[in-house]
């Protein structure tokens, strides 16, 4: 599997944790949308598409099932997001 692109759109507000929402296409046919990036304690990280379950919690739509696999998401969304912000500059 490989990630041929990704698009990021920057929302940052002020008082917002949630920087940018990513898409991301896979091998040039399967994209995966409403990726946020969210700015935590320890910098930046992405949360996957989810949603609300009838008992009120959130769980993910479509998700990396292998920490290598979700480090690869999150390096190239944020790689994304920051070259998203150089353009802004």
């Amino acid at each position: 599997m490989k990630i041929t692109s990704v698009s990021v759109r920057v929302t940052e507000k002020e008082d917002s944790k949630m920087k940018g929402i990513a898409s991301v296409l896979l091998d040039d046919c399967f994209a995966i949308h409403d990726i946020r990036i969210i700015e935590g304690e320890n910098g930046l990280f992405t949360a996957m598409p989810s949603r609300k379950t009838s008992n009120g919690l959130y769980r993910d739509i479509a998700h990396p099932i292998n920490p290598e696999c979700r480090k690869m998401f999150e390096d190239a969304v944020i790689d994304a997001y920051k070259a998203e912000l150089n353009k802004e500059d």
